[in-house]
């Protein structure tokens, strides 16, 4: 099968190396540079103590023609606007797969309609160390949800291509799925970010873990969301499973790029101000963040 992967970020490079054991990969980079070195030099991965080597092909994104089998966006929301103005130009109907953190990027993949699109979250744990050298941090998976019913042809292939190290699952109804993803993204992100610990801290330390406890409930309340135990439970076990991990959000201000916090505490703004609810600690945070992207001239 023809796989392509428009992003070559940490999740881009990370889907790309096990999906191109068993099918034909090609990288979309934003620079002709980077798919250079990929194509020169190959894609490394770090796992464990060990370091692999695949050959994946690797072009820029301006030479994506929508002509694979499948596509994966791996971009992040910033980027996205950018890459869904050159597939809204694109005639196709194949299927279109979205990984992207919050939900915010519902509304502008909703004009896709001549495409075969879903959405997924991933609870991998990945690190770019290079253009061309990616760090699998954490074990997880991958869930996947159509946004319109279809045809099963997708969902079979990856079921097919799933494995113990990076398996695939399908489960019906997107928004439960992206919920759950934005509710990890609302709570560990921005704690993490503001108070520079690994995601374990924020259970490990309890007055860490006070300040997650408040900023949850807030979230809970602005989603209208009733099983707040299971919500509860599935962030707990994430910070727990990648408890020496740095989140994104904190990687992105260490390494000086823009963060996803628009589109993630954003959104819960968004939400907020439609409901008329209070969200004292969502904007609190949020412009916490801002700031700090705003001394770096963003």
């Amino acid at each position: 099968m023809k796989i392509a992967i428009v992003g070559g970020g940490s999740i881009g490079l990370l889907f790309a190396y096990y999906l191109n054991q068993k099918n034909e990969v090609i990288v979309y980079t934003r620079s002709l540079e980077q798919a250079k070195l990929i194509e020169e030099e190959g894609l490394f991965i770090e796992i464990g103590n060990n370091e692999y080597l695949t050959k994946v092909r690797a072009l820029p994104f301006s030479e994506w023609r929508g002509d694979e089998d499948l596509t994966f966006v791996t971009v992040k929301q910033y980027h996205l606007p950018n890459v869904l103005d050159r597939i809204t130009s694109v005639k196709s109907d194949k299927p279109i797969l979205f990984l992207q953190n919050g939900m915010g990027h519902l509304k502008g993949i909703s004009s896709l309609e001549h495409w075969k699109v879903y959405v997924g979250i991933v609870d991998h744990g990945a690190l770019r160390m290079k253009s061309n050298f990616v760090k699998h941090t954490g074990m997880g998976m991958t869930k996947i949800s159509p946004i319109v019913p279809s045809d099963n042809g997708m969902i079979d292939w990856l079921l097919a291509s799933s494995s113990s190290e990076f398996p695939f699952y399908i489960e019906e109804g997107y928004e439960n799925i992206l919920l759950n993803k934005l509710v990890v993204n609302g709570v560990v992100n921005p704690l993490t970010a503001i108070l520079k610990v690994p995601n374990g801290e924020l259970i490990s330390n309890p007055h860490f873990h006070n300040l997650f406890q408040q900023l949850f409930d807030e979230i809970c309340l602005i989603l209208g969301l009733q099983d707040k135990e299971k919500y509860y439970r599935y962030v707990k076990e994430v910070c727990e499973k990648t408890a020496g991990n740095r989140s994104s959000m904190l990687k992105d201000l260490e390494e000086n790029r823009r963060t996803e916090v628009d589109a993630i505490l954003g959104y819960l703004l968004e939400r907020a101000t439609a409901k008329n609810l209070q969200s004292k600690l969502i904007t609190s945070y949020y412009h916490s963040i801002k700031g700090q992207e705003y001394r770096r001239g963003e």
